[in-house]
């Protein structure tokens, strides 16, 4: 795992010693070497954590006569099928690692390349025989890859800090990403929260050349259910994990994984045993056991014999930590549970360079307890939709608090106006009492595109489709790769193998939700391996209990923070005050809102109230 940045400079000048700042600047991506090629008005940069051939894979790397250079973060596991065959194609290698494969495999395919590769990645090729930039970000956006495209300079980068380095102007608020921001907790991809700086987006590649930006879609999610039993589905499923662990575990250095309470975690390490190694294990939580867990993911490690270490994390320290891992996350990211992610890193970089993990299992095999929800309102089903509406109209008049109320205003919502994804923080008419700014697009402008693209779906599998898109590449992915790569520790999920998500995606409904069981059939696939506690755990994956310390241990720096005149030219201050207050007194759990709030106001003051690109620990 390793930070890049490159590009072109299109007018004036840019020195070396900026281009090594904004290098240096993610220095924590890539501890162990430094590369740069300058070549105006070309230039890229590199910073190495050594995972695979650590003596020869030195980055940037050249092909033989020096027409090809490249830079790349991430893992590519067929690499070694691809090595041979371009070998066979008369290609010459200087280095037995991963990087190598990508500058050989683009000479001979060209852009068709990035078809051939599995695994996680971003990169860039400087071609100068043809005067242009090539690269691709992977399937599901595992790796992070920021661009900047202005009068001045085209450039590309694992991380936004470095092109904040390489701008000459001040770093601004993109004001049309906030009010997207209350609403999904993270901003949705290609923008940021910084004007003029956004992602390539998962799936895609791009070109620059002539100085002209081109974004193409290389490949692109799809569900095919297809008629099989579910014993089949469940040994396609089997083997199909299987070897994507397996393949997940190539490394020069030590490895081992993190360790939750769920189910997801267990899989991995399950399967790890099965190749007769003893696997080192990692897992995090707190003294409220409500929020913990701890005693589970213990149970787990005892039953699978690992080589299990824990950490207690108290709401000071995470509290004093949270600027600094808000500086790591480059965009706001506001849940909780990335804090968790940091810590759980951090025990586990002490003893290994690699970590597998479960992310992704519960968009792909469909885990989240939200996809009950079809399920849950098919017994008002039969009744006609203008009917429905008249009952959601009525239900809003009930007391907040009633039984029953929410049912009925679910039951009467199309799921294309309920359903943004996993997280729905501030609603519309709570985001006209919170923003300065009183025109504002609704969520639906990111997630009707998608439902229109999933028309065809069912509801559970309409609702896997939008959290891929979304929730998965703006909060889980993006909090996984900086919270881990804040601690030099490179992670490697082997459930978004696009070759697993290829059997999961012809897994009918039935199968992935059974009652109140999500991900069934994944869960029925792996119960053999593991506790029956644990196959049948519901979903926690490292809960925080922000709602007790936002009304104790740390309610009086919250207060503070949020009261501070740097939101003031962006929210209503009198309303942040009235959430804080009904949130103290208990008469609302406004956690979740004032959570999102606080991420903001610590990246408003790291990023733009004053600029402080200094490395924060």
């Amino acid at each position: 795992m390793c930070g890049f940045v490159g590009g072109k400079v299109k007018s004036g000048v840019i020195n070396k010693e900026i281009v090594q700042k904004a290098i240096r600047i993610m220095s924590h991506r890539g501890p162990d070497e430094e590369g740069m090629t300058f070549s105006p008005p070309f230039f890229l940069g590199f910073r190495r954590l050594s995972v695979l051939d650590p003596y020869y894979s030195n980055q940037p790397i050249t092909n033989e006569n020096g027409t090809l250079s490249l830079v790349f973060n991430g893992e590519i596991y067929n690499y070694e099928k691809l090595r041979r065959e371009l070998q066979g194609k008369g290609h010459h290698f200087k280095s037995r690692g991963d990087s190598e494969v990508i500058l050989h495999l683009y000479e001979e395919e060209g852009e068709a390349c990035v078809q051939r590769l599995r695994g996680m990645f971003a990169f860039m090729v400087y071609d100068r025989k043809k005067d242009l930039i090539f690269g691709a970000r992977d399937r599901f956006g595992i790796k992070p890859c920021y661009y900047l495209n202005n009068s001045r300079l085209f450039t590309v980068a694992s991380e936004a800090k470095s092109l904040l380095e390489l701008m000459e102007e001040t770093p601004t608020v993109n004001r049309r990403a906030i009010p997207h921001y209350l609403s999904f907790q993270y901003v949705p991809e290609p923008e940021t929260m910084f004007k003029g700086i956004y992602k390539i987006p998962p799936g895609h590649y791009f070109l620059y050349r002539q100085d002209e930006l081109t974004i193409k879609q290389y490949w692109e999610v799809k569900f095919s259910p297809h008629q099989l039993s579910f014993s089949e589905h469940l040994e396609r499923t089997q083997q199909a994990m299987r070897e994507a662990v397996s393949l997940h575990t190539q490394s020069d250095v030590p490895w081992g994984a993190f360790l939750s309470g769920g189910i997801d975690s267990a899989i991995i390490v399950a399967l790890l045993r099965e190749q007769h190694v003893r696997v080192s294990t990692f897992s995090v939580g707190y003294e409220e056991d409500e929020y913990s867990e701890l005693s589970e993911a213990r149970q787990t490690a005892e039953y699978l014999e690992t080589d299990h270490q824990e950490y207690l994390i108290n709401p000071q320290e995470y509290w004093e930590h949270l600027p600094g891992l808000i500086w790591h996350l480059d965009d706001p990211v506001a849940d909780p549970a990335a804090i968790s992610l940091y810590f759980v890193a951090r025990l586990a970089s002490s003893k290994i360079t690699v970590t597998l993990s479960g992310e992704g299992a519960d968009e792909v095999f469909g885990g989240y307890s939200i996809y009950r929800e079809p399920d849950s309102l098919k017994p008002l089903s039969w009744i006609p939709y203008p009917c429905l509406q008249l009952l959601g109209k009525g239900a809003q008049k009930l007391p907040f608090n009633l039984k029953g109320k929410n049912y009925l205003l679910r039951a009467s919502t199309p799921l294309a106006e309920r359903f943004i994804g996993n997280a729905r923080i501030f609603n519309e008419q709570e985001k006209v009492a919170l923003l300065k700014q009183k025109s504002f697009a609704s969520p639906r402008v990111i997630t009707d595109p998608l439902y229109r693209k999933a028309r065809d779906y069912d509801q559970v599998t309409s609702m896997q489709y939008i959290d891929l898109h979304t929730w998965m590449p703006g909060d889980i992915l993006a909090k996984a790769d900086k919270m881990t790569m804040a601690n030099s520790l490179e992670l490697r999920v082997p459930f978004l193998d696009h070759h697993v998500f290829e059997i999961a995606s012809t897994i009918p409904t039935k199968f992935k939700i059974r009652g109140k069981e999500t991900k069934y059939l994944l869960r029925k696939a792996f119960a053999h391996l593991l506790p029956e506690e644990t196959s049948k755990r519901p979903k926690k994956g490292f809960p925080v209990p922000t709602r007790v310390w936002l009304r104790g241990p740390i309610f009086n720096q919250v207060r503070e923070l949020l009261m501070d005149s740097s939101l003031e030219p962006f929210f209503n201050r009198y309303y942040i005050d009235k959430l804080i207050r009904e949130h103290k007194r208990g008469v609302k759990d406004h956690s979740r809102k004032l959570w999102v709030l606080i991420v903001m106001a610590f990246w408003i003051k790291q990023f733009i109230k004053p600029r402080t690109l200094t490395r924060v620990t």
